[in-house]
């Protein structure tokens, strides 16, 4: 499987979890999702957030790219976040869509890499201003690890506030081969 075939896979599983967090949280009222449950974002709201920002920073970052700047150009356009905290939706269906549309986008994005571009070196300012100079690819496995590591959170959160997603195995959407 290329490189860019995984990150396929990865853009896959990202839809489907948030897709899964998203309908379990959306059960849940507005004060439960802001309830602070002593997570590092706060609550179950906060985190979601905070994934969304990330993911804003780093699709921003990515767009340096060339071959990035056209798939990401409505990404380019959103309003730069002012903090890894900030609270860009309080309320959940308008954080929910803007969580669907930008994971379409990711999809997109993905889908239009070849495994060339994913060699190259990307050169970005973190959110303190510091220089780095990292591996591409390295960089968008980072991405979705990131996502990955604070879903994990909250599907604790939820399962705090008695929802379930049930499984979140990314083998679930590794497709069987067959006999070897």
């Amino acid at each position: 499987m290329s490189l860019k075939a995984h990150f396929e896979l990865l853009a896959s599983y990202n839809q489907w979890m948030n897709a899964k967090i998203y309908a379990a949280a959306g059960e849940l009222g507005a004060d439960e999702l802001a309830q602070d449950r002593g997570a590092f974002f706060g609550s179950i709201l906060g985190t979601l957030n905070h994934i969304l920002i990330a993911d804003i920073i780093w699709l921003k970052r990515f767009a340096a790219h060339p071959a990035c700047l056209v798939p990401l150009r409505e990404i380019v356009e959103l309003p730069d976040p002012r903090s890894l905290d900030q609270i860009l939706f309080d309320d959940f269906a308008a954080l929910s869509e803007q969580r669907s549309w930008l994971d379409h986008r990711i999809s997109d994005w993905v889908s239009q890499l070849s495994d060339d571009d994913l060699d190259r070196v990307l050169a970005y300012r973190n959110t303190k201003g510091v220089p780095a100079n990292r591996r591409f690819s390295s960089l968008v496995l980072h991405f979705f690890n990131h996502q990955t590591h604070h879903r994990g959170q909250v599907t604790t959160l939820l399962s705090q506030a008695g929802k379930t997603v049930e499984v979140t195995d990314l083998l679930v959407l590794i497709p069987d081969e067959g006999a070897a």
